[in-house]
């Protein structure tokens, strides 16, 4: 086995330094590569089995299966409704053109949904896309009479795509103090206008009046 190095036997003997799944997956990688290289059967070498064994224990401290199925089911059913604008906030669209295009299609048929929750009369907002240069994923806006909602793929990161605050009138730019939200709220449109009533305090809809006082 000219081409076999000791280094994934001591890895697996002593994993300690794997504290994370990425630090344990690029380890096994590594080690089905070594095997690969020599010739040796992955299926039965000792160091793989010993790496792919530690995996598991670096998932015990995580949620139990039960909590990891419904999240999983959760986002089956976020990417089936929109399946581009969840993978394009992951991957994001920076010198990309075809991406932009698709992030900026999606993202304003999301925000119209968003409009039709929050029960927005269609001459009292409108949604605007700014594209900004290559690099950037740009931002698509929502501005109503009381309410200010943007998408863009910032330097924030992951749960912070979307951002919300009260506004007085549809000149009013600045607005009162941002709020964040992830973009697979902005997904669930109907749940995500209640955050955005309950949290802006903004009047209630033509629908709330009539529970409240009829």
């Amino acid at each position: 086995m000219p081409y076999d190095v000791p280094f994934r036997h001591q890895q697996a003997l002593d994993p300690s330094a794997l504290t994370t799944i990425t630090s344990g997956l690029h380890a096994l990688s590594r080690a089905i590569d070594d095997c690969r290289n020599a010739g040796v059967s992955l299926e039965a070498d000792a160091a793989v089995i010993l790496l792919a064994r530690h995996l598991g224990t670096l998932t015990k401290s995580m949620p139990d299966d039960a909590i990891l199925r419904r999240r999983a089911t959760e986002s089956i059913a976020e990417l089936q409704r929109f399946p581009a604008l969840l993978t394009l906030a992951i991957r994001g669209v920076a010198y990309d053109a075809a991406a932009k295009d698709l992030f900026h299609a999606d993202g304003r048929r999301a925000m119209h949904k968003l409009a039709a929750a929050l029960c927005l009369p269609d001459d009292s907002y409108s949604i605007r896309s700014n594209r900004s240069g290559p690099a950037a994923s740009g931002e698509i806006t929502l501005h109503g009479e009381e309410v200010w909602v943007q998408l863009s793929l910032g330097a924030l990161g992951p749960d912070y795509e979307v951002s919300f605050r009260r506004v007085r009138g549809r000149d009013d730019h600045l607005g009162d103090r941002r709020r964040f939200a992830a973009i697979r709220e902005l997904l669930n449109p109907e749940r995500f206008a209640e955050r955005v009533r309950r949290e802006l305090r903004l009047a209630p809809t033509s629908a709330e009046r009539v529970t409240l006082f009829g």
